[in-house]
């Protein structure tokens, strides 16, 4: 039986002109970033930084929702407004990363399969109660000479639709996040193959645990060269590939599509999700972003750990937030 709420949460995410930040960096990710800008990566800092992001003036309207870390969804704000209320109040939807990270594949070397089902059920209670309406899982696999084997696209998208059933279960809307990674030389033809592979495998699996596609979202990669291939393809050829590969393989029941950037830099990851937009195709999904990097990196180094610039760190941030929601449109320009 489908649930209105998490089909009415779903389609909410992917609205015309709006996205989701992605703002659930690990513990280590976050102390990269942080230490690019010269700044340490503490509790407080983390916090201000987020907080900062999530209450920018008019970011709900290019912002749908945002993917929280568990330390975020539990923080207050400086002034004591827990950080959740502050995203709600702007017109967003909290969310909640759920997996445990990528480990290596036992028996697979260089392969990697995600972990956190254990407890996953009583997590997810706990952060819909929390305040979070949907959440997000994401595997990762790498094109090598062999990669990915079958055993890694059998673990990571059994291990998907597991969580993607357990999520639903709990009153949450599964983002399900299969990423071929963009490192290596290998070509976008290579990228086309084996994104088409994944996404095959990994639909089979939640058609297997019955996930409800009315009430999920898909998070994939763009279908692009290798970041080390000599020949990088065209804005257009990545559009139109991409498109092509979804249409294979994603059922029309999926309300919306939300790319990651995977280390493309702002500005084409923008170009190529408003390239995909303007093919004027009559596509059964909503094409939208679920960006980390692409949004944060120029907010990011306009903040630099000071208090004083968080009204041009915020401008940044809108900016980034308007060009995507009008990539959505293939209004960018």
């Amino acid at each position: 039986m489908m649930s209105q709420s998490l089909s009415d949460t779903a389609n909410a995410l992917v609205v015309d002109g709006k996205g989701i930040l992605a703002a659930d960096e690990s513990s280590p990710t976050i102390k990269k970033r942080f230490d690019s800008i010269g700044v340490k990566s503490t509790e407080d800092n983390r916090r201000d930084y987020r907080a900062m992001l999530f209450s920018t003036p008019d970011a709900g309207r290019y912002i749908s929702g945002v993917i929280l870390f568990d330390e975020t969804i539990r923080q207050n704000a400086a002034d004591g407004t827990p950080l959740v209320e502050i995203i709600k109040s702007g017109g967003m939807i909290p969310g909640i990363k759920v997996d445990k990270g990528a480990k290596p594949l036992a028996g697979f070397p260089g392969e990697k399969v995600t972990e956190g089902l254990d407890g996953l059920q009583e997590r997810c209670a706990e952060y819909l109660e929390l305040g979070a309406r949907f959440a997000k899982w994401r595997a990762v696999y790498t094109i090598g000479e062999d990669g990915p084997s079958a055993a890694c696209l059998t673990a990571n998208a059994h291990a998907l639709a597991r969580y993607a059933a357990i999520a639903q279960e709990a009153g949450l809307v599964p983002i399900v996040e299969p990423e071929v990674l963009m490192d290596g030389d290998h070509t976008i033809d290579d990228c086309e193959l084996v994104s088409e592979e994944v996404l095959r495998t990994v639909f089979a699996e939640l058609a297997v645990q019955e996930v409800e596609l009315e009430g999920m979202l898909l998070k994939p990669n763009m279908v692009l060269s290798g970041k080390d291939c000599p020949e990088q393809a065209g804005v257009e050829e990545v559009a139109r590939r991409t498109v092509q590969t979804l249409k294979r393989t994603v059922p029309a029941a999926v309300p919306g599509i939300v790319f990651l950037s995977g280390g493309q830099s702002d500005e084409v990851a923008t170009l190529h999700l408003n390239a995909m937009n303007k093919l004027g195709e009559n596509l059964p999904w909503q094409l939208s972003f679920s960006y980390g990097r692409a949004l944060q990196a120029a907010p990011l180094k306009a903040w630099a750990g000071a208090a004083e610039n968080l009204a041009t760190a915020q401008a940044a941030f809108l900016e980034r937030a308007k060009a995507n929601g009008a990539a959505t449109l293939g209004a960018y320009a």
